[in-house]
C-alpha cells in the first residue's frame, strides 16, 4: 500500500505528501530499508529512493544548526532537537563533529566518530564508523564491522534500480579505503589500507588467477595490487590473498591476517 502510494506521488496521480513522509520516518527509524537480502540475493527498493528524491523536491531548505555554525540544506540531521532521553533510546554514540542527516538509520552499539552519514543509509548493531569515513547516501553496512579512519562507503540515489554498496556483518575496511558503485562486501571479508573496489575493479584470487567484479567473497582477505596491461602499463586491481573461515577470523588479529 505504501509503495503503490509512493509510486502514485512519483507519477504526479497523488498529491498528498503523507505517504512519503511515513516512508521516511520508517527509515530513520530501520523499520525499512533501501536494499535487503532476498534469498541470498541484494535486492533494491526503488520505491524508498522516490521517496527520499521526493522529499528534496518537495522541501524547502531552512537553516540547521545555531548562530555559532549554522548550514542550510533541505534535509534536517536525524539528532534535531534530540534530549539525552533520545540518544539514550537509540543506544548509539555520536562524538562531535559526526553528521547524519534524517533517514540514515544507525542502530544501538554503534560507535559514530567525526564522521558523515547520508540518507538512507543503514548500519547496523556494534559498528564503528572511525573518523573522517563516509558513509554515502544508501549504503547499507552490517553489524560489528570496523569502518577505518578516512574510508569512503559510496552512495547512490540514482539510477533508481542501482544496489548500493552493502557491506555485511564482521567487515574490517582498512583506513583510506574507497569502495563504490554498488560492490558487495561479503560477511567476514578483510580489506588492507587504501583498498579501492568500484564495479569495474578486477578483483583477483591470487590462488585460482580466477578475475571477477563487483563483489568480494565471504572471508577474503584482499590487498590493493596492480595487474599489467597488454601494452605492459601496470593497472590498479584488488587481490584476495587468502580465505580463511569464520573461525580463523574471529580469532585472528586483522595484522596477522594480512601477512602474507
Amino acid at each position: 500500500m505504501l509503495r503503490e502510494k509512493i509510486e502514485k506521488i512519483w507519477d504526479d496521480e497523488l498529491s498528498d505528501l503523507s505517504a512519503m513522509h511515513e516512508a521516511l520516518k520508517k527509515l530513520n527509524k530501520g523499520e525499512l530499508r533501501i536494499a535487503e537480502k532476498r534469498d541470498g540475493v541484494w535486492q533494491t527498493n526503488d520505491y524508498l529512493k522516490k521517496a527520499i528524491l521526493l522529499y528534496f523536491k518537495t522541501s524547502d531548505s531552512e537553516i540547521i544548526g545555531d548562530n555559532l555554525c549554522p548550514f542550510f540544506d533541505k534535509v534536517p540531521l536525524k539528532t534535531k532537537g534530540w534530549t539525552e532521553e533520545d540518544f539514550r533510546r537509540a543506544g548509539f554514540r555520536s562524538v562531535p563533529g559526526s553528521l547524519v542527516r534524517y533517514t540514515a538509520y544507525i542502530a544501538k552499539s554503534v560507535v559514530l566518530m567525526p564522521s558523515f552519514v547520508n540518507v538512507g543509509a543503514y548500519i547496523d548493531e556494534g559498528t564503528m564508523i572511525d573518523s573522517n569515513a563516509l558513509v554515502g547516501s544508501c549504503a547499507q553496512i552490517g553489524k560489528n564491522c570496523h569502518i577505518s579512519d578516512g574510508v569512503t562507503i559510496g552512495g547512490v540515489l540514482e539510477p533508481l534500480q542501482a544496489n548500493p554498496v552493502i557491506i555485511e556483518d564482521n567487515c574490517f575496511i582498512g583506513v583510506k579505503s574507497a569502495i563504490t558503485e554498488g560492490v558487495v562486501v561479503e560477511e567476514g571479508a578483510v580489506l588492507a589500507t587504501g583498498t579501492m573496489l568500484s564495479a569495474s575493479t578486477k578483483i583477483i584470487d591470487r590462488e585460482t588467477g580466477q578475475i571477477s567484479y563487483g563483489k568480494i567473497p565471504s572471508y577474503s582477505v584482499v590487498v590493493p595490487g596492480t595487474y599489467p596491461s597488454k601494452n605492459g602499463v601496470h593497472l590498479a586491481c584488488a587481490v584476495i590473498v587468502k580465505k580463511v573461515t569464520e573461525q580463523t577470523r574471529h580469532k585472528t588479529s586483522i595484522n596477522e591476517l594480512l601477512r602474507d
